[in-house]
């Protein structure tokens, strides 16, 4: 059985922060109700395509529900407080204010059902002053204090690969949806969850927080070397790069006999973490008088023999299709309504030594009202 088994979520939610949480709710065997307008969520439109179908939906919306609901329709709106007073969970991501004008807010819908646990995923909050700000996942990445540390020595704000603000407000929606559901079994009542991107994004910068808050320093740009440790970055190998991360003094002092160098290791400018940081163009020199006579794989290959973390640079094909990701089953195939399989990668987790996947892929839109509304026992029109 998996944890969530029983638990039904209502999903109001559209692109990526809120589907990707109920994507991860479903995994664990939440039915989940994706409501849809006529035109279905914005991500059935984005690409890339595979045979008319995208794949940014495909991904995120794996075992859901679909049902199509035009909330500014009467009779579809009340359709909507009907299901919401049935469920567990509702999850939604409109614009501060929007679902409560829609007779969709947490305060009408726990009146109906205390039970309920109400999410909110939004840019900056349900309050404060910057609430009704126009909210991707880039402007929190630029406002968050994330884009103003990541960057070349030197260089400009830099944004990450992925729409990392989405993804770690999706998350912590879901962590906290988990909670609340345990709090319900304690108390009889559920919970108002207010899931900020900024707040989300800007709670995961721990080194900042350290370099700002404790050290009274603004963190700067260092490209791929860690702003605090030395030497934990990347080095150049004769076909590449090589990535070395080293903490401690012992480890040091074993990088040091790998490279040649043995007497570094009581070298006072390496003496520490911080000292090793101060003399990084040292450390870095010592070390690439080694590596860039070695291939990726041959440096790889030293570190791994004297106990060093140590690791290529691997593209995402290489990350998915190696020996240890298949025996993870970090990608899977499900069935799928038009492509009949689709590739899918679900929540990390293995629990009891198993790693719960929804059993089937996204929904075609409005594939499932039937079904859903027989199981609710809401009468059909």
């Amino acid at each position: 059985m998996k944890p969530l088994q029983g638990i039904r979520v209502l999903d109001l939610s559209r692109v990526l922060a809120g589907p990707y949480a109920t994507a991860l709710l479903a995994d664990l065997g939440a039915q989940v109700i994706k409501v849809e307008p006529p035109s279905g969520d914005d991500y059935r439109h984005i690409g890339p395509f595979k045979d008319g179908e995208s794949a940014l939906f495909t991904l995120n919306n794996r075992g859901k529900q679909s049902i199509v609901l035009d909330l500014k329709d009467a009779d579809d709106l009340a359709l909507a407080r009907d299901i919401a007073a049935r469920v567990d969970v509702v999850v939604e991501n409109f614009r501060p204010g929007v679902a409560a004008r829609l007779g969709l807010g947490a305060d009408e819908l726990r009146a109906a059902n205390p039970r309920l646990v109400y999410c909110s995923i939004s840019g900056f909050g349900q309050e404060g002053p910057f609430r009704d700000l126009p909210a991707y996942d880039l402007v929190v990445q630029a406002m968050s204090g994330l884009m103003s540390g990541t960057g070349e020595e030197g260089g400009q704000p830099l944004k990450t690969g992925e729409a990392i603000a989405d993804l770690l407000a999706g998350l912590f929606a879901a962590w906290s949806i988990m909670a609340a559901l345990v709090g319900r079994d304690r108390t009889g009542q559920g919970a108002t969850l207010d899931v900020a991107m900024y707040d989300a994004l800007f709670s995961m910068l721990t080194t900042s927080h350290a370099l700002h808050l404790f050290a009274g320093r603004m963190p700067q740009r260092v490209g791929n070397r860690h702003p605090l440790s030395t030497p934990f970055g990347c080095y150049a190998t004769r076909d590449g790069q090589v990535v070395i991360a080293v903490l401690n003094a012992r480890q040091f002092a074993s990088l040091a006999r790998l490279v040649g160098a043995p007497e570094a290791a009581d070298d006072p400018r390496f003496a520490s973490d911080e000292s090793r940081t101060e003399h990084e163009p040292a450390v870095r020199a010592m070390i690439e008088n080694w590596s860039q006579g070695l291939t990726t794989d041959q440096a790889v290959a030293a570190l791994s023999a004297a106990g060093l973390p140590g690791a290529p640079i691997w593209d995402i094909a290489q990350a998915a299709s190696n020996e240890h990701a298949a025996a993870r089953g970090l990608v899977s195939e499900l069935a799928h309504p038009r492509l009949g399989s689709a590739p899918v990668v679900g929540q990390p987790v293995r629990f009891d030594g198993e790693k719960p996947v929804a059993p089937v892929s996204a929904p075609a839109l409005g594939a499932d009202r039937a079904a859903i509304l027989a199981d609710l026992e809401i009468e059909g029109e």
